[in-house]
């Protein structure tokens, strides 16, 4: 019954057949035909060999045809590292357009209910290589551009203006030892400052990172 099916699958429509279905056929047919040509000779076996060995024989050729088709149904792969890159760019272009800028050149990145600041790339290449760093005190409330601090290089001195109302959590103390790092890795390890978020619709209110670009652009020319 299944090989009169399979058949009829066969000639009514035109399928691709994969290749253990193909050998599950073939050696079907060909211990079939090594069956005859036993039962042929002189020295028969025993019905009920005969019977164990038709019914082993039955059990492998079943067993190739339903891997066949296992195959011929089995959905298409996925492939693993397609949906991590995907995953990896979405959230790669979320953290970017969440990075929001004032026109004093400040930064600042929510993530949590805390904001972490900083001051763009065109902020520290125009104030050269900073040699201090002067922060606030964590604790300290701070309202929509207020002055927090004070970036001195060597060619100059830059106030920096918190961008949104909150308090500060935390400041960046590699600053101290290390006040490079706003040159380096102005929007990483450079980072100036951390605070609460008290007012959240004051980001509705900062330039996205494109409307920063065009800012600048505008600046320079």
């Amino acid at each position: 019954m299944r090989t009169t099916m399979l058949m009829w699958c066969m000639h009514t429509r035109t399928v691709k057949i994969p290749y253990p279905l193909l050998c599950a056929c073939a050696l079907l047919t060909s211990w079939w035909h090594a069956l005859n040509t036993r039962m042929c000779c002189t020295n028969l076996p025993s019905p009920a060999q005969r019977t164990r060995r038709i019914t082993q024989m039955a059990m492998r050729a079943l067993s190739g045809v339903r891997l066949g088709l296992r195959t011929l149904g089995a959905p298409a792969c996925r492939l693993p590292w397609r949906a991590s890159s995907a995953r990896s760019l979405a959230t790669g272009s979320h953290l970017l357009s969440a990075r929001k800028f004032t026109d004093k050149h400040e930064w600042i990145l929510v993530e949590n209910g805390v904001g972490t600041v900083g001051i763009s790339k065109f902020a520290q290449e125009s104030l050269g290589d900073v040699v201090y760093c002067g922060l606030p005190e964590v604790g300290t409330k701070l309202k929509k551009l207020e002055e927090f601090g004070t970036l001195e290089s060597v060619k100059a001195a830059s106030e920096l203006f918190s961008p949104l109302t909150g308090q500060v959590t935390e400041i960046n103390v590699a600053l101290a030892d290390n006040p490079g790092l706003v040159n380096q890795s102005c929007y990483d390890e450079g980072w100036l400052i951390k605070l609460t978020v008290d007012e959240p619709s004051e980001l509705d209110d900062l330039l996205t990172e494109d409307a920063y670009k065009k800012y600048v652009k505008s600046l320079e020319e």
